[in-house]
C-alpha cells in the first residue's frame, strides 16, 4: 500500500466518509472498516484486523486509537496521521455545528426524538462491531465458548468486565484458545 500513488488520499477519503457514521465512537464503524480494509481492498486479513482491534482496545485511551493502528499498519506513520485526522477532523466540525443547533432548539420535540432514536442505532452498531470481531477472532468452538462466557460474565454478573477479560486473556496465553 505504501508505494501506491494516491494511497494516503484514498485512505483519508475512506476513513473520513466512515467517520460520519461513527455514532457512538470509532468502534461502531468496525464492521464497515473490516469489509473495506479486509474484504474489498485486501490491505490486511481477518486475523490482522482483529489483532489490531484487540491491541487498540487493550491500550489506555480513546477507542479511536484503533483507526490510527490500522493506518500505521497499512501505510506507516503517515497512514496513522492520515487515518486519525480523517476520523476526527470532519466529524468534530460537524459535531460542533450540530451541537450549536441542538443547543439553540433544545426544547423542540424533534430534537428530543432524535436523541431518543439515536440510542438504539448506536447500540446496534456497537453490537455489530462485536459480532464482526468475534467472528474474526474465534477460530474454533473453544474460542467461541470463551467469547460467549466472557460476554455473559461481563454482562449479567457483578464481576467487573476487566476481570472477565483478564480471564479470557489468561486462557489465550495458556494456549486453550488460539
Amino acid at each position: 500500500m505504501r508505494s501506491e500513488p494516491g494511497a494516503l488520499f484514498a485512505l483519508f477519503v475512506q476513513i473520513a466518509t466512515l467517520s460520519f457514521f461513527a455514532l457512538g465512537g470509532a468502534s461502531t464503524v468496525v464492521p464497515e472498516l473490516q469489509r473495506q480494509m479486509v474484504e474489498m481492498r485486501g490491505w490486511l486479513d481477518d486475523r490482522q484486523f482483529s489483532e489490531l482491534y484487540a491491541i487498540a482496545q487493550a491500550a489506555p485511551g480513546p477507542n479511536v486509537v484503533f483507526v490510527a493502528l490500522l493506518g500505521h499498519f497499512i501505510a506507516g506513520v503517515p497512514g496513522a496521521v492520515v487515518t486519525t485526522a480523517a476520523m476526527c477532523g470532519p466529524t468534530c466540525v460537524l459535531a460542533y455545528g450540530i451541537s450549536q443547533v441542538f443547543e439553540r432548539f433544545r426544547t423542540a420535540p424533534l430534537i428530543a426524538a432524535i436523541r431518543v432514536g439515536l440510542v438504539p442505532v448506536t447500540i446496534g452498531l456497537i453490537a455489530s462491531s462485536a459480532l464482526i470481531i468475534a467472528r474474526a477472532a474465534d477460530h474454533d468452538w473453544r474460542g467461541l465458548l470463551v467469547t460467549v462466557a466472557t460476554f455473559a460474565v461481563a454482562t449479567w454478573t457483578g464481576i467487573p468486565p476487566l476481570i472477565a477479560l483478564a480471564g479470557a486473556a489468561a486462557l489465550g496465553l495458556a494456549g486453550v484458545v488460539r
